[in-house]
């Protein structure tokens, strides 16, 4: 899969859609939108919504970040705004100041919500004395 990089000194106003990999070392004022893994370096930033199969978060992201699979967020990390995941890793120091909603989880409790109230059922019937 290609990799491609917005250097540290570069800044990039627009729109960018790609099939592949992406890293951000400099900066994008706008939305980025890919199929594949976003990674937002030490001295990245972006203004913008993002939409990622997979994210790995150090630097600074203000605007909607929805990912599929995985967030992983950096300790040096600044997020702001609103985050939509399927699973999320936060190291310790993070600024994370988003709403956040994690998509696989709330799937992941249905099932087990569901799994629990059968296993209910059977136990809460009542015990039956053949004698």
């Amino acid at each position: 899969m290609e990799r491609n990089v917005i250097g540290k000194k570069t800044t990039i106003i627009g729109d960018i859609i790609s099939e592949g990999d992406f890293r951000v070392d400099g900066s994008l004022e706008g939305n980025l939108k890919t199929k594949g893994r976003v990674i937002i370096g030490a001295e990245g930033l972006i203004k913008g919504n993002v939409e990622a199969l997979n994210a790995d978060i150090e630097g600074k992201i203000s605007g909607k970040l929805e990912v599929q699979k995985t967030l992983s967020v950096k300790a040096a990390a600044n997020i702001s705004g609103e985050v939509i995941v399927g699973k999320l890793s936060i190291e310790p120091g993070a600024a994370f100041n988003a709403t956040c909603v994690m998509r696989v989880v709330v799937d992941e409790k249905i099932e087990d919500e569901k799994n629990s109230k059968e296993s209910k059922k059977t136990i809460e019937k009542p015990f039956q004395n053949k004698t």
